[in-house]
């Protein structure tokens, strides 16, 4: 299943989606491997399988083995850094000045340049909604030189992304309650 797959198994309401992931899958402000690893890290941060699937059969080919495993390296340490860093924001307290102790090796030898290893992270940290990372990650690769374009572009990716996780999880909610009223 590749991206067209995903696309197919949208259902017509979510037509805005299907036509932003065709757009987007050609992103030009992003270079081919940032607009990869943007596709599959927020893929992971979404959680559905069918996406996750489609976006890995898609865009994967386009990176190198240590890319693609940066990209998921992405997503899986923002998903701890997402909640802490969240809690200790929203919080306050002496939660921010407190030492982390959660290990984020990954972060200093991520296997691709850091502006693009940031830029991951930041669009997951957008899938999480971590206010806190994605002030942090966006700062980072601003500093390394990327432009607000990019930031954006990698941002959209994100959320598409994101909305055909929901749409598709929602889809099967709906349909599981179907079954449970016939079931009855």
């Amino acid at each position: 299943m590749g991206l067209e797959m995903l696309q197919a198994v949208l259902p017509d309401y979510a037509r805005d989606i299907r036509l932003n992931l065709g757009s987007l899958a050609t992103e030009p402000a992003l270079s081919d491997a940032q607009r990869a690893g943007t596709f599959i890290a927020a893929a992971l941060a979404s959680r559905n399988a069918t996406v996750t699937r489609a976006v890995l059969a898609a865009f994967a080919p386009a990176l190198s083995p240590e890319a693609a495993a940066a990209a998921k390296a992405a997503a899986a340490i923002m998903a701890m850094n997402n909640v802490y860093y969240r809690f200790t924001h929203l919080v306050g307290g002496d939660y921010p000045n407190m030492p982390a102790r959660l290990r984020m090796n990954v972060m200093a030898k991520p296997g691709v340049d850091k502006a693009t290893f940031e830029l991951w992270s930041l669009a997951v940290s957008a899938v999480n909604g971590c206010g806190m990372c994605m002030e942090s990650h966006e700062r980072a690769v601003r500093q390394h030189g990327l432009t607000a374009e990019q930031v954006q572009a990698a941002v959209r990716i994100a959320a598409v992304v994101h909305a055909a996780a929901a749409v598709l999880d929602g889809a099967a909610s709906e349909e599981r309650g179907s079954l449970d009223r016939v079931a009855t």
